[in-house]
C-alpha cells in the first residue's frame, strides 16, 4: 500500500464532483465488471466468470498488501466508475529517478468521456506523483489500444519506448 497517497481525493469531472480512494474487499464486484467492461481484457480472460472470483480477491488483497503498490477506485458516492492500480518503483537510471508506473486504468464504458480518466491520471501526474517523490510517471497500453493512445498523449504522456512481454510456462 502507498501510505503516502494523499487519500481520499476529489476528481473535478465534466458530471461532476467524484472521490479517488483505495479499493478494498467490497469493491471486488466493480472492478471485475470495470475489467471485463473492455474488449481487449476481455481477450485475455477478463470475462467476468464468478468461477474467477476467489483470484480477484486474491490478487486485490496481494496489491493493497504490497509495499509499493496500490489500486484505487473513482467513486460517485458508492458507485465504482473508474479504477487503477499505481506501483512506485524506486530506481537506479536516470540519476536515482523513481518512477510511479500506473497501470490498469479502467473507467466504466457508459461513463466514457465524461472527463473521470483525465481527471484520474491528472491526479497522478500532480499529486500522486509529489506525495511519492518519483520524477517520471509510465504506463503501458496494448498496441491495440489506439484511443487510449490519443488519450494519454492529450494529458502529456509520450510513446516514447517499446514493450516487451514474456509468459513463462505454467
Amino acid at each position: 500500500m502507498l501510505t503516502d497517497l494523499p487519500l481520499p481525493a476529489p476528481l473535478d469531472t465534466r458530471d461532476g464532483a467524484l472521490t479517488l480512494r483505495r479499493a478494498s474487499a467490497a469493491d471486488l464486484d466493480a472492478l471485475v465488471a470495470l475489467l471485463s467492461d473492455d474488449a481487449v481484457s476481455a481477450t485475455r480472460g477478463d470475462v467476468a466468470d464468478p468461477a474467477d472470483l476467489p483470484a480477484y480477491a486474491a490478487a486485490l488483497d496481494a496489491v493493497l498488501a504490497a509495499e509499493g503498490n496500490d489500486l484505487l477506485v473513482a467513486v460517485d458516492g458508492d458507485e465504482v466508475l473508474g479504477t487503477m492500480q499505481l506501483t512506485r518503483i524506486p530506481g537506479m537510471a536516470r540519476r536515482g529517478t523513481t518512477r510511479l508506473l500506473v497501470e490498469a486504468v479502467r473507467v466504466r464504458s457508459d461513463r466514457r468521456s465524461a472527463g473521470i480518466g483525465g481527471a484520474m491520471l491528472r491526479w497522478v501526474q500532480e499529486d500522486a506523483a509529489r506525495a511519492l517523490d518519483a520524477g517520471l510517471v509510465q504506463l503501458t497500453s496494448d498496441a491495440a489500444r489506439e484511443d487510449a493512445h490519443r488519450f494519454y498523449e492529450r494529458l502529456g504522456f509520450v510513446g516514447s519506448h517499446v514493450g516487451f512481454k514474456y509468459r513463462p510456462a505454467p
